[in-house]
């Protein structure tokens, strides 16, 4: 079963103010037309707003982080005495306790109660520190839930950032399934073996980690336990994106599959084709689309199953840009 074919769509929570919910501090909405338009056909959008959430009205003041880049305190510049780090931080592990059934989570960006990175913690002297912070319900929502797949709006206009994260939501909601169908030695192996060309293209030496970890199970190891570490250092793994040089080196392996049955200009054809890969010509999907092909005349079981050939949907488009 390729990744994409799931029982239902995964579920992805999401900002609200990202869907086109007027929640914001002004009462607007920051829609994105990437998640209203495109990524809706595909995944089932929990919508939150942690500020609305703890009580915040709309309109309100705008909130923003001051002190401790590391720690900071949320506040309300009209009541700086009253700090809504805790209330968010409180919420952010609620629902990292009661989503169980999402596989990813889209945040909106600079925001000091949603932004995952770079977001600006203000100083006394009225200015933003050289650090930027986290939002108070991001931080702890990512910190109960630390293998979820996570990404900021913004970053999602890079292909290849919005090709990694989805890969990996789909990468969650398979395992997902297989938690759900019980984890056992078997299974375990046999995952990490559909993985393979995926590691190899994002984390190639976490390949080799993860397969010795699997490796050293005997028949008493207990799966349920070695399962969940596993799976973390998988989607730590797979966090680290791709690039043409590690996806060539993985279309290379693929085409060694099929030598034994093309024609020297078949293969001289796959190997032009990487080629250009490689040097920036062509997207990853022409590659691809021509491996595929010879694939489906010179069918191998093994590859077939591997995550890497179709970790999306086709649809989706997203190997058209990297």
């Amino acid at each position: 079963m390729d990744t994409h074919e799931l029982p239902h769509k995964p579920r992805i929570a999401i900002s609200a103010c990202l869907t086109g919910q007027e929640v914001r501090f002004n009462a607007g909405h920051k829609a994105s037309k990437l998640c209203n338009e495109t990524l809706t056909q595909y995944f089932d959008f929990v919508p939150l707003c942690p500020e609305v959430a703890i009580g915040l009205g709309i309109p309100r003041a705008a909130i923003r982080l001051v002190g401790d880049p590391q720690q900071p305190r949320v506040i309300n510049p009209n009541i700086p005495s009253q700090d809504l780090a805790a209330p968010l931080s409180a919420y952010g592990r609620q629902m990292a306790h009661d989503l169980q059934d999402i596989c990813g989570y889209i945040f909106m960006q600079k925001s000091p109660s949603c932004g995952l990175e770079r977001v600006k913690v203000y100083q006394e002297n009225g200015y933003p520190a050289t650090e930027g912070g986290r939002g108070a319900y991001a931080a702890a929502f990512c910190a109960e839930r630390p293998d979820l797949p996570v990404e900021e709006d913004g970053r999602l206009c890079d292909p290849a950032l919005r090709e990694n994260f989805i890969t990996r939501v789909y990468v969650y909601a398979e395992w997902q399934k297989h938690l759900a169908q019980g984890l056992s030695r078997h299974s375990l192996i046999s995952f990490h073996a559909r993985c393979k060309y995926l590691l190899m293209a994002n984390n190639p030496q976490q390949y080799r980690v993860l397969g010795k970890l699997l490796g050293s199970m005997n028949r008493n190891d207990d799966a349920e336990e070695i399962g969940p570490r596993y799976f973390s250092q998988l989607m730590k793994a797979l966090s680290r994106c791709a690039n043409r040089g590690t996806h060539g080196n993985v279309l290379m392996h693929l085409s060694g599959y099929l030598r034994d049955f093309l024609e020297s200009d078949d293969k001289q054809e796959i190997r032009q084709m990487i080629d250009q890969y490689q040097a920036g010509v062509v997207p990853l999907v022409v590659p691809l689309t021509l491996l595929k092909h010879h694939l489906r005349r010179h069918p191998d079981p093994y590859l077939l199953d591997q995550i890497y050939l179709q970790p999306h949907p086709e649809n989706l488009g997203l190997r058209n840009a990297i």
